[in-house]
């Protein structure tokens, strides 16, 4: 799904360079929103299943792994934002201390700063791995179906009031505000659009999922039976949003949770052994590069543009390949010089304390060198 998602938004960013493409790609804003259930599935998961198992996470690898895994690529797109301005799609751009502090998308000013505007949503994924930790520990304490339910109520119900209230008072009131600075869009993207705590709903639905999928397997496996029934509801859902004015007042209170709720049923009938998006080629390498490649196809689509705009001009099919290609290879050489090798000295230095520690009888330590 990962592959899907990337793919979506990739195609979204390039119809601002002019590009004609199938109507449904309007709507690639929307991968994001996968993207938050998919991460909070597989990362709510790798917390959850030790509980199930009756140990407890190694909080320690966890932050490792995320760091291992986050950083160093998009630290490298970082420092060529600001080192390379050629590749900005804007000339704007917010300033370093927020993209270093991963809070960009709280200190968002996107009519002058757009430059790098896609880490918006790492930053949430940050956000999320920080906070979620803390919560699992706290409610396994003392776990109960009753306290879980509670919590996602109260995530879920919170958050579409916030929206509803930030609408009426930061966003409705600038509806005559058609362009230029404190236009209507703009103030929604700020407020409403790119803060985590308005955009909390795809994680708690990935997190709801892998509850499910850890401590109740029977409920599981009653769904995967069924996992077409999943997939056509989520489907619907999703089509169901497609035709919510936005941005709209109706979209902003709940756009989000249907659309959570309905890519948690497309993950979930997609998480099967012989699942049907793993049947498409070329969906491994994708989703494997699905993070290089969301960071680096925008400045690369920047670079095409600026330097072969005239030549791809009335030639969409020659256009799509090139920007298309561009991307793949940039993203590709991302991953390959950056965010698999991170990977692999964090498996390294799993391994190398394993080794120090050696086999662990009682069960202490178990370190996994994958790195998710």
């Amino acid at each position: 799904m990962r592959a899907f998602a990337v793919v979506w938004v990739m195609l979204y960013h390039v119809t601002s360079y002019g590009l004609s493409l199938p109507e449904i790609i309007e709507f690639g804003y929307m991968a994001v929103d996968l993207f938050f259930v998919l991460s909070g599935f597989l990362i709510g998961e790798q917390l959850l299943s030790p509980y199930a198992a009756g140990s407890e996470p190694h909080w320690w690898q966890f932050y490792l792994r995320r760091a291992f895994r986050i950083l160093p690529a998009y630290l490298v797109m970082v420092m060529l934002y600001f080192a390379v301005p050629a590749i900005r799609e804007s000339e704007g751009i917010q300033p370093l201390w927020q993209f270093l502090t991963f809070t960009q998308n709280m200190c968002a000013d996107y009519f002058r700063a757009r430059a790098f505007s896609h880490a918006w949503s790492l930053c949430i994924e940050e956000h999320f791995y920080l906070i979620l930790p803390p919560i699992v520990w706290l409610l396994a304490r003392k776990p109960s179906a009753t306290r879980i339910a509670m919590v996602a109520i109260v995530l879920l119900l919170g958050g579409m009031a916030l929206r509803a209230w930030l609408w009426q008072h930061s966003v409705a009131p600038f509806l005559h505000i058609a362009s230029g600075e404190g236009d209507f869009f703009t103030r929604y993207i700020e407020k409403i659009y790119n803060p985590t705590f308005t955009r909390l709903d795809g994680l708690l639905a990935g997190v709801l999922l892998a509850v499910v999928k850890v401590f109740r397997p029977g409920w599981w496996t009653w769904a995967m039976v069924r996992s077409r029934c999943f997939l056509a509801g989520g489907l619907i859902g999703v089509a169901a949003a497609m035709y919510m004015p936005s941005p709209g007042y109706a979209s902003a209170v709940s756009s989000f949770p249907l659309l959570s709720a309905s890519f948690a049923c497309i993950v979930l009938a997609s998480s099967g052994p012989k699942h049907w998006a793993g049947l498409v080629p070329g969906v491994f390498p994708i989703a494997t590069m699905a993070f290089s490649l969301y960071l680096a196809h925008k400045p690369v689509y920047q670079l095409i543009h600026s330097h072969f705009d005239a030549q791809l001009q009335d030639a969409n099919l020659l256009a799509l390949c090139v920007y298309g290609g561009g991307a793949l290879a940039a993203g590709s050489l991302l991953y390959l010089t950056v965010e698999r090798p991170g990977v692999r000295l964090c498996a390294f230095i799993l391994n190398r304390r394993r080794r120090r520690l050696g086999s662990d009888a009682d069960g202490s330590f178990v370190a996994d060198a994958r790195v998710p």
